[in-house]
């Protein structure tokens, strides 16, 4: 029986048991037995390596003293605890003992079994139905073989998808294909000891990926300490129980002993002046939750002008600003909604082409991550710039190169039958070229093509600053004329005379009756430049040497549909606002 099948089999086996409620839980309780299963055998190559090895777990409450099956008398494998005393052992024993005694201080592996076992339940009432797992797990789960940990990927795979109906325990798995595929591009460095962090790790596909890379970079001089190295260069952090247990349990099956660097924590939960220089790491790749949104309490310390509450936003702000080192390299996967989204994304994608060099985007087709969403998604490939510290406002992306991915032949979507596949990616990698010399080398495509955005956002910079500095200057009017305001006001104090006073307050009142439409244009202008200004940081750029496909999907249409009503509807307001500015000096005069 392969691995897929005896997860489904002991999944079945669970459902009879009356505790377990909804896949929810059935993964949850699976999730923290594999781990200690896993963590026993990893145990046992510790041991043969090192003799003076001491568990973190007290000894009843190791997987091979209470769980695995042992040989009796008669020859038989049999279990040490029988099914009608095993739920009491788990429920008064190892549970308190893992979840309360375990002191986290004494080392990196104490601190691993806390974390794991801090949020995890035991769910099953039934010792026999128990004993039935332990025995699945026993007879057809060996993680000594190699083959069997490179396919815990669509273990978990198979469990991400049966937990699409769990409400909000459900994950997002990220394809294969896209993790090796961002990894190859990133290309973190072992011999420069490169660290690398996913901030939203999930199960760990990013960080598996990443491992599996460094791995690559051995040679046949690498020793213990390239190992050691990789350990230490492995971040990740993970907000929810079970994602959390699933890396953990990811990182030992690849290697890394004392899985310590992937916190059970929520990093948009950390404060904004908590990261410092330290968290900034050379290599950033994720899969940030997107769609979702933190509660009130999280994000309140986030800089003014990059408060939000939806997920991906205050990633893309965290990314930026805290955990991408100088010259460090970042790619994130992010659905179309961010490229052409306005307001606080449209201040994110300022930030992000100002401060990085934003240099690729591959923009996926739907289905890339079906059956869980059909939300059209993009890979952003950017690099950290140097700071500059003149004063002046510079941006650090001049060209964003667009590749649009292809769906293979015959093919009109993706599938849970027909996932995306590495191969795929061959062209985009053999099209990628050099980051050192400005990717000279790409060319456009049919596929691929280019913005210089920083002619564009010069241009319209240039169309948009006439605006803008009438609207200073209004601005300016209105402050003077508002001065003299509050200059006469401070006049009246200590004054008696009720005729120098009445004068006064007419005075007051015609100053600020020639300020209030002065700010009126002020608004009016400045909102002019900014319409002529902040349209170039929509970076929802369609395939210009793609031909136009008719379609006749009803959400497709529907779409463009809303679009053009937008178009519409922004170019008439547009025109109002132009007009009123263009009259308002028109109508204080007459009134004057």
């Amino acid at each position: 029986m392969n691995l897929s099948s005896t997860i489904k089999s002991i999944q079945d086996i669970m459902r009879k048991d009356d505790g377990v409620d909804g896949d929810a839980q059935r993964l949850g309780q699976l999730t923290w037995m594999l781990f200690l299963k896993v963590f026993d055998q990893r145990e046992e190559e510790w041991e043969d390596d090192d003799p003076d090895y001491k568990s973190p777990l007290p000894e009843p409450y190791r997987w091979r003293n209470w769980a695995a099956y042992k040989p009796a008398a008669d020859g038989k494998r049999k279990p040490q605890i029988a099914g009608s005393e095993l739920i009491n052992f788990i429920n008064n024993e190892l549970f308190p003992a893992l979840k309360d005694q375990i002191d986290a201080s004494k080392s990196p592996q104490h601190k691993v079994i806390q974390q794991v076992f801090e949020d995890a339940n035991n769910y099953m009432k039934s010792g026999p139905q128990m004993l039935a797992v332990i025995e699945k797990l026993e007879d057809a789960i060996n993680f000594h073989d190699f083959k069997t940990r490179a396919n815990l990927g669509d273990v978990y795979e198979k469990m991400l998808n049966d937990l699409r109906g769990a409400g909000n325990a459900g994950e997002f798995y990220t394809p294969r294909a896209i993790t090796a595929f961002i990894i190859d591009r990133v290309n973190p460095r072992l011999n420069k000891r490169e660290t690398v962090l996913d901030p939203a790790c999930g199960t760990g596909g990013f960080l598996t990926a990443a491992i599996d890379h460094f791995l690559n970079q051995r040679t046949t001089k690498s020793g213990t300490e390239d190992q050691r190295a990789i350990e230490a260069l492995i971040h990740g952090i993970e907000k929810k129980q079970l994602p959390h247990l699933l890396c953990t349990t990811n990182m030992l099956l690849h290697g890394i002993d004392v899985p310590s660097q992937i916190e059970h924590k929520n990093t948009l939960g950390i404060g904004w002046n908590e990261w410092s220089a330290n968290h900034k790491v050379d290599c950033l790749i994720t899969n940030p939750p997107f769609g979702g949104y933190e509660d009130d309490t999280v994000g309140g310390d986030y800089p003014a002008d990059l408060r939000t509450r939806e997920t991906a936003d205050m990633f893309m702000a965290l990314i930026i600003k805290k955990l991408l080192k100088e010259n460090g390299r970042a790619a994130v996967v992010l659905p179309d909604g961010f490229l052409f989204g306005e307001g606080i994304k449209s201040t994110l994608k300022k930030l992000l082409l100002r401060d990085c060099n934003l240099h690729t985007i591959i923009r996926l087709p739907k289905g890339v991550f079906a059956p869980y969403t059909t939300i059209k998604t993009n890979l952003l490939f950017f690099t950290k710039g140097a700071r500059v510290d003149d004063g002046m406002e510079h941006f650090h992306t001049d060209t964003i190169w667009y590749y649009e991915h292809p769906y293979p032949a015959g093919y009109k979507s993706y599938s849970k039958t027909k996932p995306i596949r590495l191969e795929e990616f061959k062209p985009e990698q053999d099209w990628w070229g050099d980051e050192a010399n400005d990717f000279a080398d790409r060319v456009e495509n049919q596929f691929a093509w280019k913005l210089d955005f920083k002619a564009k956002r010069l241009q319209a910079e240039a169309d948009a600053h006439p605006h803008w500095q009438r609207a200073e200057n209004l601005n300016n009017q209105a402050a003077s004329l508002e001065g003299e305001a509050s200059d006469l006001r401070k006049s009246l104090v200590g004054s008696t005379d009720a005729g120098y006073r009445a004068k006064v307050e007419a005075q007051i009142a015609d100053l600020r009756a020639q300020a209030e439409p002065l700010r009126l244009q002020a608004r009016e202008a400045q909102a002019t430049g900014d319409r002529i200004y902040w349209p170039i940081f929509n970076l929802d750029i369609k395939n210009p040497n793609a031909p136009e496909e008719e379609t006749h999907d009803p959400d497709l249409l529907l779409e463009k549909f809303k679009k053009i009503l937008g178009e519409i509807e922004e170019t008439e307001n547009q025109l109002k606002s132009e007009l009123a500015a263009a009259l308002a000096h028109h109508f204080v005069g007459e009134e004057a």
